[in-house]
């Protein structure tokens, strides 16, 4: 079998493509690398299939789709599970699924004065993973600390498709560059030329909030033809509308925004300098804030020392939040809003959540539009590792 950067090197991207590249003709060459990230993000989505299933889901002729089956198990990426369907006449389906523990991705995940990574493989499961203590005031000794862990993180697992890094703030993925962070301090800083100049690997740079929202989408098992909107509720508040399986960004970068929406208009001022945004009223350390108000020195974290108060709190929080989630539906029209947030155990506050978001709404979209409250929360740097993936499923030319 071929060594972890060779199967690389020929499968998924057009640096990985040298292989495919070998064919006669540019077209032909382009035309089956795209087909080989189809059957490659197929077989990612569906776990168990077929070379026959693959052929008509992909539209794709079996012979096609053969050939691409056999380079991938010559190359140990897939294996044959043995007959999955015996049929009264003609050849029964064969059983074929990844190996996911063969390509993996990572993701290093940016908070305040925290770098977190993890190691994913190919179905997105987590290999490894730390959290790490650093000062995140100063952006260049933060690149440079961030170009190590990279450096570290590539001769630690060689077969790694690529690193997706994610900041909190306005970021543009394209260019790799953070316009504004409040979080971190930092403005106008480009972050992909300084991780470039030491990184060999695909980078990916992203807002945390709008990858977490990928990885949200696509756990949830939601038709990815439908609009649906990620909103996560930490230390701040952000969201992204995932549309068609991409994050949409806006034109500024800012779209999914949904912590700066203004739902209590003169009330406590919010970091961003404005009074009354959501992330204000409802963020972790607004709601910690408004709990001691009511009794000093209670938290969430000794919470049931006073339920009552609690659960006063919770509904006043979760009629902020629904608010603000009414003026999502009305706006984007998701077909489900994921609610990421620490306050999904609690009843009082999810209620709360639906009925003001209800109330504030129209009747026909709020029916159509479906509210989800995860009880697991959803880790960024595991959304950050699965654009890697997806990036190198892209088609190209």
């Amino acid at each position: 079998m071929k060594n972890a950067p060779g199967l690389i090197h020929s499968i998924l991207t057009p640096l990985l493509g040298e292989s495919v590249m070998k064919t006669n003709g540019k077209g032909p060459a382009l035309l089956r690398l795209n087909n080989q990230k189809r059957v490659m993000a197929q077989l990612r989505k569906l776990r168990v299939t077929s070379r026959q299933d693959l052929a008509e889901a992909l539209t794709l002729s079996k012979n096609t789709v053969s050939l691409i089956i056999d380079d991938l198990l010559e190359q140990g990426l897939i294996e044959e599970l043995g007959p999955v369907s015996v049929a009264a006449a003609g050849r029964p389906k064969i059983g074929i699924t990844l190996r996911p523990e063969k390509l993996k991705s990572a993701g290093v995940m940016v908070e305040r004065n925290v770098i977190h990574w993890r190691v994913c493989d190919y179905f997105s499961q987590v290999l490894a993973e730390a959290t790490l203590r650093t000062d995140t005031r100063h952006p260049t000794r933060l690149l440079a600390e961030l170009a190590m862990l990279c450096r570290e993180l590539t001769e630690r697992y060689p077969d790694l498709l690529g690193i997706g890094l994610g900041f909190p703030g306005i970021v543009d993925p394209r260019r790799g560059w953070m316009h504004i962070s409040l979080p971190l301090e930092w403005q106008d800083v480009d972050l992909l030329t300084t991780l470039r100049k030491h990184v060999r690997l695909p980078i990916s740079i992203m807002n945390n909030v709008k990858a977490a929202a990928l990885l949200a989408v696509g756990q949830s098992g939601l038709s990815p033809e439908s609009g649906h909107f990620y909103l996560r509720i930490s230390e701040g508040i952000g969201g992204a509308l995932v549309q068609q399986g991409q994050v949409f960004t806006g034109h500024s970068w800012t779209a999914g925004e949904a912590g700066h929406l203004i739902v209590q208009p003169g009330g406590p001022r919010c970091s961003c300098g404005r009074r009354g945004c959501l992330e204000a009223l409802v963020s972790k350390p607004a709601v910690n804030q408004l709990l001691a108000q009511h009794q000093p020195g209670l938290s969430w974290q000794n919470r049931d020392s006073a339920p009552r108060v609690v659960d006063t709190v919770m509904a006043q929080a979760g009629g902020y939040l629904g608010a603000a989630l009414s003026q999502i539906m009305l706006l984007l029209n998701p077909a489900t809003i994921i609610i990421d947030c620490p306050w999904n155990v609690s009843e009082r506050f999810c209620k709360a959540v639906r009925d003001t978001a209800h109330g504030n709404a129209l009747a026909f979209t709020a029916a159509h539009t479906q509210l989800h409250f995860p009880e697991t929360r959803i880790d960024p740097a595991n959304g950050l590792a699965l654009a890697v993936l997806e990036q190198s499923e892209q088609r190209v030319g």
